[in-house]
């Protein structure tokens, strides 16, 4: 498997499965932040059932109504909060170094047709 990195406006998401610690990068315009092999892996894992669960909530909501969502694992959590077809995304590493990031609706669902490329 090849290293990748992807960007767009808002976001970078990457993956180096060689790197000895930190194989997962994710940030945006302004911030960086490397995760380790299995807190990247959750990170794609939870973002991707995220946005199921928006999507299946869509028919379930009047288009008026916000929802918020969140899942976690022993090392990350994230959330997403605003419409089903329109949301913010913001993850807190629960382990060790600590760290945090978010990125605003505008670009999450790029975001995560990125990580679909990405992920371990």
């Amino acid at each position: 498997m090849n290293r990748k990195l992807l960007s767009g406006n808002g976001w970078r998401i990457g993956w180096n499965p060689t790197a000895e610690q930190f194989s997962g990068l994710v940030g945006g315009d302004t911030w960086a932040i490397e995760l380790t092999h299995s807190e990247f892996k959750d990170f794609c894992r939870l973002a991707q059932q995220l946005r199921s669960t928006m999507a299946d909530m869509a028919t379930q909501l009047m288009d008026e109504e916000r929802l918020s969502c969140e899942q976690e694992t022993e090392a990350i959590w994230l959330e997403v909060e605003g419409f089903p077809t329109h949301y913010d995304l913001r993850f807190i590493l629960l382990l060790g170094r600590k760290g945090e990031g978010a990125w605003p609706a505008i670009v999450v669902d790029e975001l995560i047709k990125a990580i679909e490329q990405v992920a371990p």
